[in-house]
């Protein structure tokens, strides 16, 4: 408290008058209104507080998906290079058999779309498209993981609330006071868009956990706000640039038909012959009314078309540029507002690195990257880790050997890591002399190397082995029989096939000795 002019205030009422306030809260007449804004404050979901409006968004962006010449080719493209081929299963369980059991059975399961859909139609690999791509355009998508051991896809529009519960529901998400997701209530048909959910007979109940408190309902979302239950589609912030976009490109495809045409204009004057008649039609006739009374009319035009004026009347023809160079530059600002949204920059949108140079794109490639690796991280704790927990338990529930060796003392049965897909070198001699740098100088193992690219090193390890020995040993009993035919001029097994040579080792071949060693490796350090 402190005396003001005579009076006392309070450390509110001084507050209240400071002049060091956020312009952002003043009104000001150069800032639009924005609509859905509250004065004292809201979650995340009162901006989706009626259903209709938010099923009707995901409506709307499934349309541009679906005709819009650019958004659904651009999340094409964002889906494949954040998916790829798919992620690789890494089991990490202390036991080098298990781990091999694990993923071997992981390896049956997923490529097998009879086992790992209900449906029948989708291996896990199709799961990891389709669910990606619900996500950016619906803005979520929830995937069941059933008792028959398969899982379920079930689309965003089909996850409401029925008129008549009084529940903590939010969109079909059943909360407790913690906004702990309790349930998810789904409709039992994909029904009639237009029929609303009337009864709580209509939806059907399925647990997020299980009663040992696992997860079993997967729901594929990013949240901006921690009080946010469903996702809102990637397209939100671009809805009127996109619809926008469409308009203005099929008005210039328009207007370019229009320009094409081909016309002959000619007039003839009072004194010419066989003038035609003025009611004489030439292409598609409209009559339009003005707002005086009087009409006006108007004929198509269609190319090769000849255009005879009026009496007296001259006629001339226009070339207009069509479309103009401005409209290319803001098609590519357009194009660039819906890509960095769905974070793709427009080299990547559109496939095309004409614009800049080789710098320029690798540039922009790798600062997509980031959020492509953002992204991989996120989908494989929405999806691949509670679905790869889930299939372990199953599988450790029918199988008692398998069990057995869970039971066993540093045993983690669910260990395991997911190498996510990378991308190829931009520069190959470049980027590989960087990567091997960083093995030679410990700041990174072969493994974490090989898991950045996307491998796995004991995978590639083991085939490296594998086809070498195969190599060696066929090169060597074709040495053996050359050899036998030619014994005065015997030859070296190396000379048959072609390994690399690790750096700091020369070979040795020829010589005296030389029968004597082939069953040797002939290597000797330089």
């Amino acid at each position: 408290m402190k005396r003001i002019n005579g009076r006392t205030d309070s450390i509110a009422d001084a507050f209240e008058g400071l002049r060091q306030d956020y312009s952002a809260a003043k009104a000001s007449r150069y800032r639009r209104r924005r609509v859905g804004v509250s004065a004292t404050g809201s979650g995340a979901d009162y901006h989706y507080r009626n259903e209709s409006d938010y099923l009707r968004s995901i409506e709307e962006a499934r349309d541009m998906d679906r005709n819009d010449i650019i958004v659904g080719q651009t999340v094409e493209r964002a889906v494949d290079n954040i998916v790829q081929e798919g992620f690789s299963l890494d089991a990490n369980t202390g036991d080098a058999a298990l781990d091999d059991e694990l993923e071997a059975r992981w390896k049956d399961w997923s490529q097998d779309p009879d086992q790992c859909d209900v449906s029948g139609e989708n291996c896990f690999y199709d799961m990891e498209r389709l669910a990606l791509r619900s996500k950016f355009i619906d803005g979520d998508h929830i995937v069941l993981a059933t008792d028959t051991g398969a899982l379920q896809l079930i689309e965003a529009h089909r996850v409401r609330t029925p008129r008549n519960t009084n529940k903590n529901v939010v969109l079909g998400v059943l909360l407790d006071q913690f906004r702990r997701r309790l349930e998810y209530w789904i409709t039992k048909d994909d029904i009639d868009p237009i029929q609303p959910v009337s009864r709580v007979s209509d939806v059907q109940a399925y647990p997020t956990r299980d009663s040992e408190g696992n997860r079993q309902v997967f729901h594929i979302y990013t949240a901006k706000r921690p009080s946010q239950t469903r996702g809102i589609s990637d397209l939100a912030p671009i809805f009127d640039a996109c619809g926008m976009f469409e308009d203005i490109n099929f008005a210039k495809l328009v207007q370019q038909q229009t320009v094409s045409c081909f016309a002959v204009f000619r007039s003839r004057g009072f004194e010419s012959r066989g003038l035609p008649s003025i009611d004489q039609q030439y292409g598609v006739r409209t009559t339009d009314t003005l707002s005086g009374g009087a009409s006006r009319r108007i004929e198509g035009i269609a190319p090769g078309m000849e255009i005879i004026g009026e009496p007296g009347e001259k006629l001339e023809g226009f070339s207009p540029s069509v479309p103009n160079a401005e409209f290319f530059d803001h098609v590519r600002l357009i194009l660039q507002l819906i890509g960095i949204n769905l974070g793709m920059p427009l080299v990547l949108a559109l496939m095309d690195a004409s614009e800049t140079n080789y710098s320029g794109w690798r540039g922009a490639v790798d600062e997509a990257r980031k959020g492509f690796r953002r992204n991989q991280k996120w989908f494989a704790e929405r999806f691949h880790i509670p679905a790869y927990r889930w299939k372990v338990r199953q599988w450790l529930s029918d199988d008692p050997a398998m069990r057995s060796v869970a039971a066993k003392s540093g045993i983690d049965v669910f260990g395991h890591k997911w190498n996510p897909p990378r991308w190829p070198y931009i520069q190959p001699s470049e980027d590989i002399a960087a990567d091997l740098m960083q093995i030679r100088g410990l700041l990174g193992s072969p493994r974490k190397v090989h898991a950045n690219r996307g491998d796995n090193y004991y995978e590639t390890v083991d085939e490296s082995i594998s086809d070498n020995r195969y190599a060696i040993e066929s090169a060597k009993q074709v040495a053996a029989e050359i050899n036998a035919r030619y014994p005065d001029n015997p030859v070296h097994w190396r000379e048959v096939v072609s390994l690399p040579t690790p750096e700091g080792i020369t070979l040795q071949i020829g010589g005296p000795n030389q029968n004597q060693n082939q069953g040797q490796n002939p290597a000797k350090t330089a």
